[in-house]
């Protein structure tokens, strides 16, 4: 198939400018037509009629882009009707095919791929059938082309564009230029971020120690502890969720909040992907008061967020037996 060339200075040509975008269109539109349908660069009046309008054609034709019947040019032909309009120097430096030269090629591919074929029958096929339909060699080459109306002006079965790869479709052993060169593993839920990122990827507020020494951070073990029970979520969290995260910590403790979220996943529907499910839970957690502690947890001496959370619920429990004896 011929194509419409144009050169790539021609952004900033003169008579472009003074064309203008909407007289530019009709031009391009046209000249594809021409490069189809291979008129050599007449456009038939009523092509131009049906893709723009007269004022649109009259500015190609005053700029110099379009000639009409009559015009003096000596590069360009004269058109065929008195309406229609001829591109001026559609053949320059070669950029476009004439009709001779298009046929030409069509049958010198035409002959190639007979004597690819002669040669393929002649040849010895002891596993084959000399019957069998020999394959296409040329990709273009189509069993039979449909005749069409160079006057006719209509689109292709497709939108244009669209007969090769789009910037959509995946190409076997190629990556996409705005996909990521790192590679992180695929959630259910089509996710792409890593659960636990490396420290150098946390803010600086997630890492901070009184000493400033490089020992580990509560929040660095909350993120340990939580893919020790294989809760692997996002930890792409703002700057503020973190330094509210890191106070948190610090107040209730890594197995407090690490309780919590195993009590949240194990309640949840869906299994969450990213830590954010679980913020508003760890926001609301508060020390338990002394008085309120479970005698177990008192005996055992140091604090437990199991043993706190069984004593809430037993007191919750005797809440409601009170009032309904009462």
């Amino acid at each position: 198939m011929p194509w419409f060339k144009i050169d790539d200075s021609s952004h900033s040509h003169p008579k472009f400018l003074r064309a203008g975008n909407a007289a530019l269109g009709l031009w391009l539109r046209c000249g594809a037509y021409s490069a189809q349908h291979l008129t050599e660069g007449i456009v038939p009046g009523i092509v131009a009629a049906n893709y723009g309008t007269a004022p649109q054609a009259a500015k190609l034709v005053k700029t110099g882009l379009w000639h009409t019947a009559g015009h003096t040019c000596p590069r360009c032909p004269q058109p065929l009707e008195a309406d229609d309009y001829v591109i001026h120097d559609f053949f320059e430096g070669g950029r476009n095919s004439t009709r001779a030269q298009v046929e030409s090629a069509k049958r010198a591919a035409a002959d190639r791929s007979a004597r690819a074929r002669s040669g393929r029958k002649s040849a010895p096929n002891p596993g084959g059938n000399a019957d069998d339909p020999e394959p296409k060699t040329d990709p273009n080459e189509s069993e039979t082309a449909p005749e069409t109306n160079p006057f006719d002006p209509q689109f292709p079965h497709s939108a244009a564009g669209g007969g090769g790869l789009s910037h959509r479709d995946d190409v076997e052993g190629g990556t996409h230029p705005l996909s990521s060169s790192s590679s992180y593993p695929r959630t259910s839920y089509g996710g792409t971020s890593s659960p636990q990122p490396p420290a150098d990827q946390l803010p600086a507020v997630a890492f901070r120690t009184a000493g400033g020494g490089g020992e580990t951070t509560p929040v660095q073990e909350l993120v340990d502890a939580m893919g020790a029970r294989q809760m692997t979520v996002s930890w792409a969290l703002a700057a503020e969720e973190w330094t509210q995260l890191a106070a948190q910590v610090e107040q209730m403790g890594t197995a407090a909040l690490a309780e919590h979220a195993a009590r949240v996943w194990q309640a949840a529907k869906t299994k969450p992907y990213s830590a954010r499910y679980f913020l508003p839970g760890w926001l609301a957690l508060r020390p338990a008061p002394e008085h309120h502690r479970h005698p177990a947890a008192q005996a055992l001496g140091g604090p437990s967020a199991a043993l706190d959370y069984l004593a809430d619920m037993a007191d919750i429990a005797n809440g409601y037996s009170t009032r309904e004896s009462s």
